[in-house]
């Protein structure tokens, strides 16, 4: 059995590598190609090509790099054509994978057309529900209010449910990660976490490193750790390195693990990366900036309360956001020393919040990845 995968940015590649753990536990003789990062390259898939260069958010700053785009969105439907696979499933980032699903349809070539995490089309392009069906067979999403919005369509839509809820974060044994790093165990984590895009570090870091600073000088008993990943961890590096601030860099998902279960707070960009910490109880704020154009291109044509996840799925402002003009060290520094309070009223609210969280997202009832699994191996043979 050969699987394509194409997953186009780091959330893609670990939610692919989860996949892929969960297809070879069912079928050993599954042969894995196609596009991914480390995560799924580790799990024996040799990618294409580098995913680095389709780690681009934003309407406006993703322009520069479409000529490579487009030659990646090339090469890979010609590979595809090449290997004849049993299935392409493509994860995530609609934009790019809808390029490729649309080809494989006008160049009519018969393979089965999957895609793995819904597009938002509650929040904007609601259109695109109406016309999917077109280019895939079968949709999974992660939330269980999306099939509703592409069932009628004539899509086959299955919820599977959040990776983030088999996360093994949740499991981790991070009792040594003091003493591997020289952490004093006096001290209380906190975790910056600027983004895995390289113009997320770029507008979110140089802010986030003015407040380690303030709160350093504030709160003595705090060490900072931030997580990152290898395609960005130069940027990262950099950037510490040209405002003069030390902090501890890991770039491995097991540390990360480590870090978030020891974790009194965190300062993150928007992402999945704020549904994990809400499931493990560490509280949070959401940050994010971009651009001028693309603030406002966003706000006029999306139709959302919330950015952020916890948010989103619980209908109210559990997390606080700090959006553009709020995303300053002022306003950051702020909530954050609320966070650091236990009786405060921010905190108490994150943690009733984040109970509620679990219940919804069926922590410790579901197993996403198993169950796409299952989902994926019956069409296939289905189809043969």
């Amino acid at each position: 059995m050969l699987i394509y995968m194409i997953a186009g940015e780091p959330s893609g590649d670990m939610l692919g590598a989860r996949l892929m753990r969960a297809l070879k536990d069912k079928n050993k003789d599954i042969e894995f190609i196609g596009v991914g990062g480390d995560n799924m390259q580790k799990e024996g898939l040799n990618s294409l090509f580098d995913i680095t260069d389709l780690a681009i958010m934003g309407l406006v700053e993703v322009i520069p790099s479409i000529p490579k785009v487009l030659s990646h969105i090339k090469s890979t439907i010609n590979d595809i054509i090449a290997k004849k696979p049993d299935l392409v499933i493509t994860i995530d980032s609609w934009s790019f994978s809808a390029r490729i699903h649309k080809a494989l349809r006008k160049k009519s070539i018969k393979v089965l057309q999957m895609h793995y995490v819904a597009p938002q089309v509650w929040a904007w392009k609601k259109r695109r529900a109406k016309t999917m069906y077109k280019y895939i067979d079968h949709l999974l999403t992660l939330f269980p209010h999306e099939p509703k919005y592409f069932t009628p369509h004539n899509l086959p839509t299955d919820f599977v449910g959040h990776p983030a809820i088999e996360s093994s974060m949740l499991t981790t044994d991070a009792k040594d990660f003091k003493k591997e790093h020289n952490i004093p165990e006096n001290k209380k984590i906190a975790l910056v976490l600027p983004g895995s895009r390289h113009n997320e570090v770029a507008n979110l870091l140089p802010t986030f490193i003015e407040v380690i600073k303030e709160l350093e000088a504030k709160e003595k008993d705090l060490f900072f750790v931030l997580p990152t990943v290898p395609t960005v961890e130069n940027r990262v590096k950099d950037v510490l390195k040209a405002h003069n601030c030390n902090v501890l860099v890991i770039n491995t998902q097991n540390e990360r693990y480590k870090a978030a279960k020891l974790a009194k707070l965190a300062i993150a960009a928007s992402g999945t990366v704020a549904l994990e910490l809400a499931i493990i109880n560490v509280p949070h704020v959401v940050c994010y900036k971009v651009p001028f154009l693309t603030a406002w291109i966003a706000r006029h044509f999306t139709n959302i309360k919330y950015v952020n996840l916890t948010n989103i799925l619980l209908d109210k402002p559990i997390v606080p956001e700090l959006i553009q003009e709020k995303c300053t060290k002022e306003v950051i520094l702020e909530h954050a020393q609320m966070l650091l309070d236990e009786n405060s009223n921010l905190y108490q609210k994150e943690i009733k919040g984040f109970s509620e969280l679990r219940e919804n997202l069926g922590v410790g009832k579901l197993n996403p990845s198993q169950k796409a699994a299952e989902i994926i191996l019956k069409l296939i043979e289905d189809k043969r």
